[in-house]
């Protein structure tokens, strides 16, 4: 199967949250030997698209930026994260200095057209209050002219009005698979972009998301049966209504999201 799934109702794209990761040699998807420096190249023979996690933890920067483009080929897309101190750290004195910081290091991947969305995901304590709903406004004004998908994790977003808002700025609502534990944002095929829908696999181990550890809460091994789940029912509704799709795995801890990701592409193969 190519890197890309066509799917009847239009292209589908699947990959990882990032795919830079030394255990993912130990568990057999990268060759032994194979350096940090190889990993896109070698991944990039199996997915169209990859969506950058290192950029939520530093701010991109220009100059690396394009060195990544030139180690995957022409047709390969690219989701990016936000930045921390823009979803998780902000501060209401600097956050639109970081915004312009952060817009100036992808600005290789939106001259290449090669930048498919940005990703804001917010954490499990972002609830839906005024004062957060006028931030995520303005963050969303700050980033006019490019594609945004918005992930929420409390489920106080999940709301009409909220769709409808996301709906009107022309922003893709973030679907998830995750653990179905109180206060969590819901399983939703909700579409809010015309253009775009946008799906992330975190696994559904409730154990270890409660633990509060990231090497417990992504360490999960999907089943066929849960991701026929989405290729039978929410992938096909919602791709009927946007133009194309992104999913991302990121049960990352050892290697279930590259192995998942092709379950899924092949899950998908059958089912178009």
């Amino acid at each position: 199967m190519g890197a890309n799934v066509r799917h009847s109702a239009g292209p589908i794209r699947v990959g990882t949250s990032g795919y830079s990761y030394a255990e993912w040699v130990e568990v057999g998807f990268y060759p032994p030997g194979t350096r940090a420096g190889e990993m896109l190249a070698f991944y990039a023979r199996h997915f169209g698209v990859t969506e950058l996690n290192y950029t939520w933890y530093q701010m991109p920067k220009a100059a690396s930026v394009e060195r990544l483009l030139h180690l995957a080929p022409e047709g390969f897309r690219f989701t990016a994260k936000l930045t921390r101190t823009l979803t998780h750290e902000v501060d209401p004195g600097r956050w639109r200095g970081q915004a312009a910081l952060y817009r100036e290091g992808i600005a290789p991947l939106v001259q290449s057209g090669r930048l498919t969305a940005l990703l804001a995901q917010f954490p499990p304590g972002f609830a839906r209050d005024p004062a957060r709903r006028r931030y995520l406004a303005e963050l969303l004004d700050e980033f006019q002219g490019l594609t945004l998908a918005v992930e929420f994790r409390h489920a106080s977003w999940a709301a009409d009005r909220v769709f409808a808002e996301l709906e009107r700025r022309r922003v893709a609502l973030v679907a998830v698979d995750a653990p179905a534990l109180p206060g969590l944002f819901p399983r939703l095929d909700a579409v809010t972009h015309p253009d775009l829908f946008y799906i992330r696999f975190h696994g559904r181990n409730a154990r270890g998301w409660r633990s509060g550890e990231l090497q417990k809460q992504f360490d999960y091994d999907y089943r066929d049966e849960e991701l026929r789940e989405w290729t039978d029912g929410l992938i096909p509704r919602m791709a009927a209504r946007a133009a194309q799709g992104v999913v991302f795995f990121n049960n990352h801890v050892r290697g279930q999201a590259p192995r998942n990701a092709q379950q899924l592409m092949r899950l998908l193969g059958a089912a178009a």
